[in-house]
C-alpha cells in the first residue's frame, strides 16, 4: 500500500488534531474545581479502568497458550494484593509464564 506524502500528512495532522481536541475539551469544560463527590470518584478510577483494559487482553495474547496468561494474572493478582510493587508483580507475573510453560512442554 503507497500512501503519497501529501496523504501521509494529512492523516497526521488531522490525527494530531482529534487528540489535541481530546485532550483539550476537559480543560475547557472543567474550569472549576468538581463539587460532585460521584463524579470526582468517578474520574478517579478511569485511568486504572483504561489501563486494564488494554493490559489484560494482552496478557492472554502475549503467550501461545492461554492457561499460561491466566496464571500470570493470578500470579500478579496475588503478589499486588500482597503488597508487591510493579517490578515485584512483574517479575513474579514472567516467573509463573515461565514455570507454567516449562510444565505444558514437559506434560
Amino acid at each position: 500500500m503507497n500512501i503519497d506524502l501529501q496523504t501521509y500528512l494529512i492523516y497526521l495532522l488531522v490525527m494530531a488534531g482529534v487528540t489535541l481536541f481530546l485532550r483539550a475539551v476537559p480543560f475547557i469544560l472543567l474550569r472549576k474545581k468538581l463539587k460532585s463527590v460521584f463524579w470526582s470518584s468517578f474520574l478517579a478510577y478511569v485511568p486504572y479502568t483504561v489501563l486494564s483494559a488494554m493490559t489484560v487482553p494482552a496478557i492472554f495474547f502475549a503467550t501461545d497458550s492461554r492457561i499460561t496468561g491466566a496464571c500470570a494474572l493470578l500470579a500478579a493478582v496475588v503478589t499486588s494484593l500482597f503488597g508487591g510493587g510493579l517490578v515485584t508483580v512483574a517479575a513474579v507475573s514472567c516467573l509463573a509464564v515461565l514455570g507454567v510453560d516449562g510444565l505444558l512442554l514437559v506434560l
